[in-house]
């Protein structure tokens, strides 16, 4: 008997109840890894070349080579690989339109910016809707699989950070763009999910903050000062600043921490090139 009264817990009980939790498990990563639809960004902003391409002799991010492979293939291998539904890429560069002719995908034309594309190609594509971007050059499907499974029951919106550490201990050295916080430093990695049409508030502030990009003390303004006091004082966890970011759209959003450091490497300047072409084995 326990220390209550109560019935002592032998392993058979024991085994029923980690049986019955890893259904519950399998009920919640349910809920979004069946059944999502996915968006690949791989947009362009007329007119203006590149660095990354130019650097690489290509038209664009999502045709340079990696391994024998063009990034746009391996992205979407890998989003493909994690089931979703549905796959949408947001193209406006005929070469890319070209290339998926033949893919089971929709191509979907881009807005004048990322936000706008998110809205756009969710209005075509539907809910849950995982976005990710076409220079993910080192995208794997696990990534996607155990981020879906990570993302609370609650929230409408999540986004998938890295922390300092494991993007060091996975590449080494590497100069990664990182957020303080109180309970450490994150670095992005181009994998958001929208759970339902509400997350489309964050959007909308998304495209204001794409507006002001150039004004950044707008961009305080619409924050506020509590939230930006509490920040520049190292006050606010990821997990606080995130929940905060999202009751500013209305919205409720989460942090996932990824697993993997490489989630945190994609392909944004000449040096991220070559940084991905090492951890993969290939010469510059």
């Amino acid at each position: 008997m326990g220390a209550r009264g109560q019935q002592g817990d032998d392993p058979h009980r024991r085994e029923r109840r980690r049986h019955a939790l890893q259904d519950l498990s399998d009920l919640r990563e349910g809920a979004l890894n069946q059944g999502f639809k996915a968006l690949i960004l791989a947009g362009s902003r007329g007119g203006e070349v590149d660095p990354v391409a130019a650097y690489a002799g290509v038209s664009h991010k999502a045709l340079i080579t990696l391994e024998g492979r063009a990034l746009l293939d391996r992205v979407l291998s890998a989003v493909g690989a994690a089931g979703p539904e549905t796959i949408g890429v947001a193209a406006n560069d005929e070469a890319i339109k070209t290339r998926l002719a033949d893919a089971d995908v929709v191509i979907l034309p881009p807005a004048s910016g990322p936000s706008q594309s998110v809205e756009t190609a969710a209005g075509a594509l539907g809910f849950p809707l995982l976005v990710t971007t076409v220079d993910h050059a080192l995208l794997k499907p696990e990534w996607i699989t155990s981020f879906l499974a990570d993302c609370p029951d609650w929230a409408d919106v999540a986004v998938l950070l890295a922390s300092e550490e494991k993007v060091q201990a996975a590449a080494p050295g590497t100069q990664r763009t990182y957020l303080r916080f109180q309970d450490g430093r994150y670095s992005g990695c181009n994998l958001f999910v929208l759970r339902n049409e509400a997350a489309l508030n964050v959007v909308h502030v998304w495209r204001k903050v794409e507006a002001m990009r150039k004004q950044p003390w707008k961009i305080a303004a619409l924050l506020g000062p509590s939230f930006l006091f509490r920040y520049l004082l190292n006050r606010l966890t990821l997990d606080e600043a995130v929940l905060r970011l999202g009751r500013l759209a209305g919205v409720k959003a989460a942090a996932v921490r990824a697993h993997d450091g490489l989630a945190a490497v994609d392909v944004d300047k000449p040096s991220d090139l070559d940084l991905v072409r090492r951890i993969v084995g290939e010469k510059a």
